[in-house]
């Protein structure tokens, strides 16, 4: 039972993840390789802050929002503005240098030292017994609740909204929503903030329930085979995606090695590259367009 709520944590931490990736992907058509750093700038932010001004958790949480989702828009429009238009590959390749250069600032300004924020919140990240076998920390259970709102809020957001209906135009049919009127960067800068949102949201609990340290970001890489097997254009791909891998880590951790585990979700990318190479639930024409 354990191995069960294991699974459901790491897919919930996964899911959350993946769906920055995910929506950067469906509305500007970037691959965003710099999304572990945003995931981990989350933590640092809320680390940082829990020491320097609020002590207590509700305002230093709000206020790690606020600057994660900053930290979309600012990006967006300093760098990758300026790579709308241009080939997919050199808009990867920016990510990757943008990736590199906040690893190194990260490690820079906060060290290689492993930081616990919950000792400066007034929180206790104690374990709970859900079922007989199964025990739960209080932040895996805030990464399962936090990954259910998530999604539901997208789904909800997207189809029954005017902006997540532009949106969709925007990521569908560029050429025709500028002609409707539809201010392109302006939805595309929306929607890296929304995925940095996402990606600090999942740093700050995984900061909480298990330290926070650079390394973090590798957590953001080893998502992206859970994007690539869920379909890179779907949302829906991204949860069964997210379990397919966390299944594989978890089978991995158990029966061969810990120290294998980071090579689990690359393994279960080959294959679905090998079988099925535009995912689950992806589009066959997108992945033509990668």
């Amino acid at each position: 039972m354990q191995n069960i709520a294991n699974l459901i944590v790491l897919s919930s931490l996964y899911s959350l993840i993946g769906c920055g990736y995910v929506f950067i992907y469906r509305s500007s058509r970037i691959l965003n390789l710099a999304h572990g750093e945003f995931m981990a700038l989350g933590g640092y932010f809320l680390f940082t802050i829990s020491i320097n001004l609020f002590s207590a958790p509700v305002p230093s949480f709000i206020l790690s929002f606020i600057f994660s989702t900053l930290l979309g828009f600012v990006v967006y429009y300093i760098l990758m503005r300026y790579m709308a238009g241009e080939s997919i590959f050199a808009a990867v390749l920016v990510t990757i240098a943008l990736g590199i250069l906040l690893r190194g600032i990260i490690t820079l300004t906060w060290t290689s030292q492993l930081w616990y924020p919950l000792k400066y919140l007034d929180i206790q990240n104690i374990s709970h017994q859900i079922i007989k076998g199964a025990v739960i920390s209080t932040f895996g259970i805030v990464k399962i609740g936090s990954a259910i709102f998530i999604y539901l809020a997208i789904f909800l957001c997207l189809k029954f909204t005017k902006w997540g209906q532009r949106m969709r135009a925007v990521g569908e049919k560029p050429l025709l929503a500028s002609q409707r009127g539809i201010e392109l960067h302006k939805y595309y800068a929306l929607s890296w903030g929304i995925s940095a949102f996402t990606g600090g949201l999942a740093g700050m609990i995984q900061a909480c329930d298990s330290g926070l340290d650079p390394g973090m970001s590798v957590v953001g890489l080893k998502t992206f085979p859970v994007v690539l097997v869920g379909g890179l254009d779907s949302f829906i791909g991204v949860i069964p995606g997210a379990f397919t891998v966390a299944l594989a880590e978890i089978i991995t951790i158990n029966y061969i090695s810990p120290q294998a585990s980071d090579v689990a979700p690359f393994f279960v990318l080959l294959l679905m590259l090998l079988i099925r190479p535009w995912g689950l639930f992806g589009v066959k024409e997108e992945l033509e367009r990668v």
